[in-house]
């Protein structure tokens, strides 16, 4: 039997002092914690290495992809557990991981459910649960998309495995903060889509608006959240309608520019 894994927890961060500690403390039990700062200016630096991370800095943002490799990059562990300041690791997930390191394959990707607060309430259904994410993985052997945003783990046709336990996800607890974060994340998809050549009609607004406001409340039983589903699927119609008119815009930009 081979002997246990090493493993590291790594997240980037800006201004996360207020929700820092319980998340590095729930991840203590790993063999290191590195944390990539992205010049926060408050006290999360400082918090981090007093939790007992290794702290690095890089301001040169690139998008959350690169970021995160950047991050990867100073790990020593065997295995990487990514993970952000506003998640926490469950007893059940910890237990799961640990399992996986005894008997490691490395041609596996391992799959986390998230359980997601949206307002007070951990959501059930409105499609944000179990809401898997690829976190667990081998450090030498993938790596992470240079997306802008929403970024991806290039797993390269390994075996996906779900393990049982949750990454709890405290979505949104400020709905102004997480409306601004909103926007940030459709002002980019909008400009990584552009920049990639893709264009959208007027009437795409609508419809995909339409959509992401039926596919939350109906296809994915978002009335079974109660009120917090209801403006969840609002607040998805929202930030879709968000995405598309930004698309829109910069195409709309273009052709004015252009000269007759």
């Amino acid at each position: 039997m081979s002997a246990q894994k090493r493993l590291s927890v790594v997240l980037i961060a800006k201004n996360e002092a207020s929700l820092l500690e319980d998340c590095l403390k729930s991840v203590s039990w790993a063999d290191e914690i590195v944390l990539l700062d992205s010049g926060s200016s408050d006290d999360t630096p400082s918090l981090a290495r007093h939790l007992g991370a290794k702290v690095f800095e890089n301001k040169d943002w690139q998008g959350f992809g690169k970021q995160r490799q950047i991050a990867q990059d100073h790990a020593t562990g065997d295995y990487i557990l990514m993970i952000d300041a506003d998640e926490r690791v469950s007893p059940e997930l910890r237990q799961s991981i640990e399992a996986c390191l005894q008997q490691p394959d490395a041609n596996k990707v391992y799959r986390l459910g998230r359980r997601n607060l949206f307002l007070g309430r951990f959501m059930r259904h409105s499609g944000w649960y179990p809401d898997r994410v690829n976190r667990l993985y081998k450090a030498d052997k993938y790596r992470y998309n240079d997306d802008l945003v929403h970024e991806s783990l290039n797993f390269q046709g390994a075996e996906i495995v779900d393990l049982k336990g949750d990454l709890l996800h405290l979505t949104c607890r400020d709905f102004f903060a997480f409306q601004r974060k909103q926007m940030n994340y459709a002002e980019a998809w909008a400009k990584q889509r552009f920049e990639q050549g893709k264009r959208c009609s007027y009437f795409s607004i609508i419809s995909h608006t339409l959509g992401a406001f039926f596919k939350t409340w109906i296809l994915r039983a978002g009335f079974l959240d109660g009120k917090q589903g209801l403006i969840l699927a609002s607040v998805n119609a929202q930030y879709t309608f968000n995405k598309y008119a930004a698309l829109w815009a910069f195409s709309h930009q273009l052709q004015k520019s252009e000269p007759l």
